[in-house]
């Protein structure tokens, strides 16, 4: 009789504990997909911020830098997922992307390698950040996910504008390089203090 008090006393705590730990995981799951939301939303906001100049098809953007800060917060996988979001809502037909054009045709233009290369260049910084806790090392990382993006953007631009490699580094991705050094360095500065204050305001696991 005893033996079947304990067990069945034994079975109750296991379904109690079973079912809190799917609530938390639950709960774990939401709020995940509410950062991956609100880091899209900020790259929806920052993406089509840019600043054309007159000897390049390919304007100065912020999304790279919002690209950057977000795998920073989330990692390469959560990070990567939201960049995917934000460009399905650019091709789905909202101005979210440089000078707040949208569409399927935009991937085809002179732009549209660079943001297929950031897919690659978020799961690389992403994985930078990750592993690394050394800010040199994560410059590094960063810089090498920038190359691949700026290889994706080239290789296109060269496609589209029927310009040799060469020529399309030359007004691609040469111009560009500083703006893009600083964007790195103060993500990689100020992104990890900014990760420290929303994790200690329970904003981030």
């Amino acid at each position: 009789m005893e033996l079947v008090l304990f067990l069945t006393i034994h079975f109750r705590e296991e379904i109690i504990m079973s079912a809190v730990t799917t609530t938390k995981k639950k709960s774990f799951t939401t709020f995940q997909m509410a950062l991956i939301a609100v880091m899209a939303a900020i790259t929806c906001i920052l993406g089509p911020l840019s600043i054309p100049i007159p000897i390049s098809p390919v304007p100065i953007s912020l999304t790279n830098l919002a690209i950057y800060l977000t795998v920073c917060l989330l990692g390469w996988k959560f990070g990567t997922i939201s960049y995917l979001i934000y460009l399905l809502i650019g091709i789905a037909g909202l101005p979210v992307f440089s000078g707040f054009s949208s569409g399927f045709a935009k991937l085809l233009g002179p732009t549209g390698g660079y943001l297929i290369g950031f897919i690659p260049m978020a799961i690389i910084c992403g994985f930078a950040f990750e592993k690394f806790s050394n800010r040199g090392m994560q410059i590094v990382g960063l810089a090498i996910g920038t190359i691949v993006a700026y290889i994706f953007g080239t290789a296109w631009l060269a496609i589209e504008a029927h310009l040799t490699f060469y020529q399309a580094l030359l007004a691609g991705v040469i111009p560009y390089i500083p703006g893009d050094l600083v964007k790195i360095i103060l993500v990689v500065l100020a992104g990890p203090i900014v990760k420290k204050r929303l994790q200690s305001g329970g904003f981030l696991l």
